[in-house]
């Protein structure tokens, strides 16, 4: 008994639509490789190129599939769905031909997607024929369907929903889940971005496209981005936005050291923990080393101690040991973040006695500390576990009166 089209049609499953979505496809773009000017109707149409490019592993699947099981069960060659596969089957091969003979490359890839990539390529590098407005080019060499405008645009999202709202001075735009979001966003960001430019880079031999386009991500967005290259500014835009915020935050928290960009990842979290608990260490990783998480924790600790004098219960003693522990775990550093934090410390030494000193933990009336694990340090020692141990010891004298000037 013959198969009726319904059910042959409702075989299909969502492949009908595919098809038919790559039907109007192939012949929109076999007609623009037609033309007479051809490159510039291409050039005007790369987002169409590129979607073929990109969905053509799974046409090509798609079309051997239904084939099998269309010979399988025979289907009627009559039929709808035999009709759109025989015809989808025929504009491919005329999209290849003419991509055969368009493009200029004596090798020739044989996959059709590699193809029409690589006579995407060489229309841009062809450039316009008669020449064109810098915007123009810009859209025609950023077509919206690119997979790095997309990533960008994802990471971008993510800047933007956290670094546009307000945020109480001094506190953190993010809670920890945000912070692993701006985590992962960053790196994906910057990777993105930098492939975008050198796109342009590569097909704008001028340079005075990406000249253009750099002047104009300067400006906050205004209006919902569209083309792509409204899309790459508004991506840009709030990437260099979320890195400056972000410099900022660090320096404020981790002042005299200052982060390499590579760790900024790894400290957000970290501070988000700190919030909520002092106690919260950083973890050594491939980034940071034992001896750089240490440093961090010191630098950390100084910084929040040259800020007003906490609410609430608040334990000194806690704070310098956890100062002492950090230091200890840092002893073996070496370079100038190391040098910036030792003279933090000489400075309190130096100042301590003369009333000047601005950090929070040495109010004015309470008794002599006890003594760090590490017993006895003279003033000679000058490691950094010995320079907390020292400044340790001047907190606890007596608060002098303010020099006179």
């Amino acid at each position: 008994m013959a198969t009726s089209p319904d059910i042959l049609r409702a075989r299909l499953e969502d492949r009908a639509d595919l098809l038919e979505a790559t039907r109007l496809r192939y012949r929109a773009l076999e007609k623009l490789l037609r033309a007479f000017f051809w490159k510039d109707r291409v050039r005007a149409n790369l987002e169409l190129l590129r979607e073929v490019a990109l969905a053509q592993p799974e046409v090509d699947a798609t079309l051997e599939s239904v084939a099998r099981r269309a010979e399988a069960e025979g289907w009627p060659r009559g039929s709808a769905p035999m009709a759109l596969l025989s015809e989808v089957e025929r504009l491919r091969e005329a999209v290849a031909w003419e991509v055969e003979r368009r493009l200029i490359a004596k090798k020739k890839p044989e996959l059709l997607g590699d193809a029409l990539l690589k006579l995407e390529e060489e229309v841009l590098d062809a450039g316009p024929l008669l020449g064109r407005r810098l915007w123009a080019q810009a859209v025609e060499m950023l077509p919206r369907n690119l997979p790095e405008l997309r990533a960008a645009c994802v990471a971008a999202e993510v800047f933007e929903r956290i670094f546009k709202r307000p945020t109480l001075a001094g506190a953190l735009p993010f809670d920890a889940a945000e912070a692993d979001e701006v985590r992962r966003a960053l790196p994906v960001a910057e990777t993105a971005l930098e492939a975008l430019w050198a796109r342009l880079d590569r097909f704008d031999a001028t340079g005075r496209v990406r000249a253009f386009l750099e002047k104009r991500a300067r400006r906050a967005p205004v209006h919902p981005p569209r083309s792509g290259p409204e899309l790459l500014l508004h991506a840009d835009f709030w990437h260099d936005l979320a890195r400056a915020r972000l410099k900022a935050l660090l320096e404020e928290r981790l002042s005299p050291v200052v982060p390499r960009e590579e760790e900024w990842p790894e400290l957000l979290g970290w501070l988000v923990a700190r919030e909520s608990s002092a106690e919260a260490r950083l973890p050594a990783s491939e980034v940071l080393c034992e001896g750089r998480a240490g440093l961090l924790e010191v630098a950390a600790e100084l910084a929040a101690l040259s800020h007003a004098r906490p609410q609430g219960a608040w334990s000194e003693e806690a704070a310098w040991v956890r100062l002492w522990t950090a230091a200890q775990r840092a002893r073996a550093e070496t370079g100038p973040d190391l040098e910036r934090l030792r003279e933090s410390l000489r400075l309190f030494i130096r100042l301590r006695g003369q009333g000047q000193t601005p950090a929070r933990l040495f109010s004015e009336a309470r008794g002599q500390l006890p003594r760090l694990p590490s017993g006895h340090v003279d003033d000679e020692v000058d490691d950094l576990p010995g320079l907390v141990q020292r400044a340790r010891e001047a907190a606890g004298r007596p608060r002098a009166g303010r020099m006179s000037g």
